[in-house]
């Protein structure tokens, strides 16, 4: 008996030390949570959620609940690893103050079809600030149950330790050379300790700010004393995909753009003009918002409260492809993930993929895209890939802290690909 006790408890110790740990991501953890954004809090609208550390920048979250009656919402903080799985450190060890708040900003829907109600919070405040750099989740849920979650957003505190100089050009391997675009850059950290650089440094690239495609844990090439070099040709390759498509619904009464019919049942409702596939057309640039919306109410006096939602009617023409994959409406209107609620259904009569999803008044970019039999996003039977796309790249390097063992970020660079060259 006392063997089996042992052994059992052998077993659950085993099961315990290899147990995969949650990787947090952006979710909501309910249908009625429409609208989500996390920004910088100024005064235009900048989607990348990095703040510097001990500097005073701030971030603003703003989100819908689709309910009449307000709620009680609290929010802390977790600190994660690079991997977004969450740190060793103690929440007294990153949190100064407070390690919980409310969100006290409450307003409610005027004038819409569809009743709301709206919350927005800025952090971090005097009363909870943050003291570490790396990743973290911003929680938010019910009256003090943290179980009980209404959804997590990732952000990012910036300890600037670094200098990174960035060129993104087109793919130097040949297979990828007219649909890839290539990462190429280097990490200056004189003045700052590393001692192993190959070891304790590893880099994250974002194309347009989505993580569903991010490259994770990218290592240094070569080292020439304080530098790092990442001139790689094939570990920091995206696809160069193609220029998002727009539509424009900031006003429900008036024309808009790409859009053919609206009407009104329960809901607004907004039918866009059929759209077709890309993949076997040349290149052809025109100014997008890469991918991100810009909520804003042409109709009423409030652009928050008075903003109305509509159900967007998406049309596709395109052959079956089922056979390789389920197509989805994708960008930063599906918070860059590939939602249920945006997978289309393909209409054999009409020979036409359609989806209906409810929507904020805004202006919108997006694309088609195909998740693959592996899940994975590809472009190629629906917008196509080509080098000289226009895109947003985001470098974010991470240093293993050897004091305290957590992955602190110490250089961040924004970089636009309109600076492509052939060199």
């Amino acid at each position: 008996m006392i063997r089996k006790i042992f052994t059992l408890i052998c077993c659950l110790a085993f099961a315990a030390t290899f147990a995969q740990k949650t990787v947090y991501d952006n979710t909501n953890y309910s249908p009625k949570v429409k609208t989500v954004l996390l920004q910088k809090d100024l005064s235009i609208y900048d989607p990348s959620p990095v703040i510097s550390l001990n500097s005073g920048d701030r971030l603003k979250l703003s989100f819908d609940l689709f309910s009449t009656n307000s709620e009680f919402f609290n929010y802390t903080f977790v600190h994660c690893n690079r991997n977004w799985e969450a740190s060793d450190l103690q929440q007294m060890e990153y949190i100064s103050g407070n390690l919980m708040g409310e969100i006290t900003s409450i307003s409610f829907s005027t004038n819409t079809y569809q009743k709301y109600t709206h919350y927005a919070l800025n952090f971090p405040t005097a009363g909870m600030g943050l003291s570490k750099s790396g990743n973290y989740i911003l929680k938010v849920f019910r009256n003090f149950d943290e179980t009980d979650l209404v959804l997590t957003r990732r952000f990012m505190v910036l300890d600037n330790q670094t200098k990174i100089e960035a060129s993104i050009k087109s793919a130097t391997n040949a297979e990828f050379r007219y649909t890839h675009q290539e990462i190429d850059f280097t990490v200056d950290y004189e003045g700052f300790q590393i001692p192993n650089p190959f070891l304790d440094v590893n880099v994250t690239i974002l194309q347009n700010n989505s993580w569903n495609n991010a490259i994770y844990n990218l290592k240094p090439l070569f080292v020439n004393s304080n530098e790092l070099s990442f001139n790689y040709e094939d570990k920091n390759l995206f696809p160069g995909t193609n220029e998002f498509r727009f539509f424009d619904i900031r006003s429900l009464r008036t024309f808009s753009s790409q859009v053919v019919k609206k009407y009104t049942d329960s809901v607004q409702n907004a039918v866009l003009k059929p759209d077709e596939t890309r993949y076997h057309l040349g290149y052809l640039r025109w100014l997008d918002y890469n991918g991100k919306r810009d909520i804003v109410n042409a109709d009423g006096i409030d652009i928050v409260e008075d903003g109305d939602y509509a159900m967007i009617h998406f049309y596709l023409k395109s052959k079956n492809i089922a056979e390789f994959g389920d197509v989805y409406v994708y960008g930063e209107l599906t918070d860059w993930q590939l939602k249920d609620e945006f997978r289309m259904k393909y209409w054999p009569d009409y020979e036409m993929y359609g989806v209906s999803a409810l929507l904020k008044q805004s202006y919108y970019n997006y694309h088609y895209v195909l998740k693959d039999k592996d899940g994975n996003i590809d472009y190629t039977f629906t917008e196509g890939n080509h080098q000289e796309t226009e895109n947003d790249y985001t470098i974010l390097v991470y240093h293993k802290n050897v004091f305290y063992g957590y992955d602190e970020l110490i250089g961040a660079l924004n970089r636009n690909s309109n600076t492509l060259n052939d060199k």
